[in-house]
């Protein structure tokens, strides 16, 4: 494949090493060594396959292929040299996941864009170390040069992905001499949440998500303020999706729009939940008491009519329930301690 390859039906691959984070803060020395094998194998399996290495991404790669034959032979040959390599006996065995997807893309200045990329990002982002995942664009590129490879594909099923509109068909690259046994994906449907599907793709606030998830991760309350139209809560339910795996007891949305009885708030956010009611007991008393020692995010959205009572409840379970985080959306803030505030600002028209 050429430098200029810029047309066509592209298949890119994402690589990433497997708790890079830890294996760099318990060995930094010997990880000097591990990332230039690890390196140097990528390279020449994607070089050898007629691809390009676009970029390196920490501890990750971005190649790109006009053939998904080569790419998938090159994700092959790369995890087999992994499984075979002698690494050092502090770090163990090094573990590389990789995502596939075939597509057209956008190329600008040696970099390429577009939502066939992401697709590809997000299919390795559900994978595990020494997986191997395509999407069914790629498998269906791909029959003869598996059976020529030993390699095989086994069907995963449909899985909803972070940020994609449609869920995707997943297959996983599988080797005689490779690991084939690993964990559900971890993709939406293996998480604990009530999350709607999005109609639409995330664009356009890549700026905000970010930060409202630095925010988050410093504050048990944060709310997104701003009038309505501005998008507050498409970039709630984003942030949700994006932290979900940070959740062991799920990302909840509770949606108080309709809501018009304030002594029913309580009840509300019970009903996400599946509390039953019980005779004697406020149905705050049995939220707090089952979210007591739950670790979730909850996201309330459209609290303006509701900001006192709001307040109240969110205060009481804050205090009563340590492993609860709460992202709030509305007009104006919540006026309790510890809240953090962020203002979201009008969605730009485009030009």
């Amino acid at each position: 494949m050429s430098a200029d390859q810029q047309y066509g039906i592209l298949t890119y691959l994402f690589t990433d090493l497997e708790g890079s984070t830890q294996l760099w803060d318990q060995h930094p020395g010997e990880m000097d060594h591990v990332l230039v094998l690890h390196d140097a194998i990528l390279e020449k399996a994607i070089e050898s396959h007629d691809g390009i290495v676009v970029k390196k991404m920490g501890d990750g790669m971005l190649a790109v292929f006009d053939s998904a034959n080569n790419a998938v032979n090159a994700a092959l040959t790369a995890q087999l040299a992994f499984a075979q390599e002698t690494w050092p006996d502090a770090t163990g065995a090094v573990r590389v996941r990789m995502g596939l997807h075939s597509g057209e893309s956008h190329q600008r200045e040696g970099d390429y864009f577009g939502p066939n990329l992401n697709r590809a990002s997000r299919i390795m982002d559900v994978g595990y170390g020494g997986q191997i995942l395509l999407s069914a664009a790629t498998a269906s590129l791909v029959q003869q040069t598996l059976v020529k490879s030993d390699g095989f594909l086994l069907d995963l099923g449909e899985h909803s992905l972070k940020d994609l509109t449609t869920p995707e068909h997943i297959f996983q690259l599988s080797h005689p001499a490779l690991e084939t046994e690993f964990p559900e994906l971890r993709s939406l449907a293996s998480y604990k949440h009530n999350l709607p599907r999005q109609l639409t793709s995330f664009v356009g606030r890549d700026r905000e998500l970010s930060l409202v998830k630095h925010l988050l991760s410093t504050s048990r309350l944060l709310t997104l303020l701003g009038p309505g139209g501005t998008g507050k809560t498409r970039l709630m339910l984003q942030t949700g999706a994006d932290v979900i795996d940070s959740y062991p007891d799920g990302v909840w949305l509770v949606e108080l729009a309709y809501l018009s009885d304030p002594e029913q708030l309580a009840s509300r956010v019970a009903s996400v939940f599946n509390i039953q009611d019980q005779p004697g007991r406020a149905p705050l008393e049995l939220l707090t008491n089952y979210l007591r020692n739950k670790d979730s995010l909850l996201l309330i959205d459209n609290v303006e009519h509701l900001v006192v009572e709001s307040a109240i409840l969110v205060e009481h379970l804050l205090l009563n329930c340590p492993g609860v985080k709460f992202l709030v959306t509305g007009r104006e803030g919540l006026f309790i301690g510890g809240e953090t505030t962020l203002q979201i600002p009008s969605l730009s028209l485009p030009v």
